[in-house]
């Protein structure tokens, strides 16, 4: 690897900057960790002409949010015919848009929290308490609001009284033009990176996720001591193995590639329910994917370093 140079993508003008600049760094750090040149790029209104004029020899995608996540920079990168790694812009797309890719996967027969999305107009237009008490009648309490796209949990937040839920469906929809409303489930939140490799996509140990505040939010995510992370999950083998096959199935279904990091929750009764996936995870020092490749006993450079061979070897092979 040591005659290639990576372009490491990272800030951009979303809400997860700073988480993505953070990301940038570390996996930047990584890569230079296995000998590989790597520059930081912010995702600015200079980066097209850099990338024209630079050329790298791939680029690691290390934004969040927005143009990172819905097929945007991909987009932009197929035009230019620079490898990338991460999932292509269509597949993005289909990701992306949360409500979306559950419909897809419960049509696969995965299991997934029961929902309903509701766009701002409709409150608006249909007068809110009435929607909201269909909301309550549909779903119970509690129930879970989040933005129907976007990462790092912002806006996102557990409805434990219909009182709340005026004030929660604001902050959620401070971040999108509609709210993903969801069955709150209740049990062991759990992520599953998933890596492509020779033989396909595989699972890395399952990391579970325990709050002080009970909501993986984005304070929780992103503070140190907020959270406790426990890796391996705890998980008897045979949830276990569960939770790795619904990660890997959202992979393949949604068309992914390289990489991803499905969100879930195992109930009470050991069933295992698709939340969301992330198609550019955090790799801060608090973030999922850097722990799961730790308890995987793997390097989280060289694993890099792979993902970027494979981007050129695709572009080569075209």
């Amino acid at each position: 690897m040591s005659d290639r140079w990576v372009a490491v993508l990272a800030g951009g003008l979303s809400h997860e900057r700073d988480v993505s600049l953070r990301s940038g760094r570390r996996v930047s750090a990584a890569l230079r960790s296995v000998g590989v040149t790597v520059e930081e790029w912010d995702a600015d209104a200079s980066l097209l002409t850099r990338l024209r004029e630079h050329r790298p020899d791939a680029v690691v995608i290390a934004l969040h949010g927005g143009e990172g996540e819905n097929g945007s920079i991909q987009t932009i990168l197929e035009l230019l015919d620079i490898p990338y790694v991460g999932a292509d812009s269509g597949a993005c797309r289909r990701a992306w848009y949360k409500p979306g890719a559950k419909a897809e996967l419960r049509r696969a027969g995965l299991l997934t929290p029961d929902w309903v999305v509701l766009s701002q107009s409709a409150f608006r237009e249909l007068g809110a308490q009435p929607v909201l008490d269909a909301m309550v009648d549909r779903l119970g309490l509690p129930m879970m609001l989040k933005p129907d796209q976007g990462g790092s949990a912002l806006g996102a937040q557990v409805v434990r009284a219909a009182s709340e839920l005026p004030t929660a469906m604001v902050g959620s929809l401070a971040y999108s033009d509609a709210v993903l409303a969801e069955k709150f489930i209740d049990g062991v939140e759990v992520a599953v990176t998933v890596f492509d490799g020779p033989d396909g996509p595989r699972a890395l140990p399952a990391v579970e996720i325990s709050t002080e505040s009970g909501v993986y939010d984005y304070t929780a995510r992103y503070t140190a001591g907020l959270t406790t992370f426990h890796m391996p999950a705890r998980l008897d083998d045979a949830t276990a193995a569960k939770a790795a096959d619904l990660a890997v199935s959202a992979h393949r279904l949604l068309g992914l590639r390289d990489v991803s990091r499905t969100d879930a929750v195992v109930s009470a009764s050991g069933d295992v329910y698709f939340i969301e996936v992330s198609l550019s995870p955090g790799l801060t020092e608090t973030s999922l994917v850097p722990m799961a490749i730790e308890a995987s006993g793997q390097s989280f450079g060289a694993l890099y370093a792979d993902l970027v061979d494979r981007a050129i070897t695709r572009s080569q092979t075209r």
